[in-house]
């Protein structure tokens, strides 16, 4: 029986690698070993910020519920509990898309929670 050859297998292998190292500075971008190296790097990266983007996107929607509260004359805190307690369901997203596009619905929610 002939050996078994693994050619096919590499060169597929190694073209997936060179293809998704493609834009890299150098030889990063042509050598398979430097390209698999920093291919591995850039991934681990790309892990761990798809994580960290959504902590940045919350801790935004804060800032920005907080300065509308203020313009409003209500703290941020005292906002939020207001919500629970009234039993009105939004979310940070959609309360700092409201306080960033339309301001009068937000005043109208402070309202119903200062009530």
């Amino acid at each position: 029986m002939a050996k078994a050859k693994h050619s096919v297998a590499t060169r597929k292998r190694k073209k997936r690698v060179l293809k998704q190292a493609k834009g890299f500075w150098g030889d990063r971008s042509k050598q398979y070993q430097q390209a698999k190296r920093v291919l591995m790097h850039a991934l681990r990266y790309a892990y761990r910020d798809r994580r960290n983007k959504k902590r940045a996107l919350r801790s935004l929607w804060i800032v920005r519920i907080n300065a509308a509260c203020r313009q409003a004359g209500i703290t941020y805190s005292t906002f939020i509990s207001g919500l629970k307690k009234s039993k009105i369901n939004l979310d940070r997203k959609i309360l700092a898309d409201l306080a960033v596009k339309d301001a009068n619905a937000f005043k109208k929610i402070v309202e119903m929670i200062k009530k």
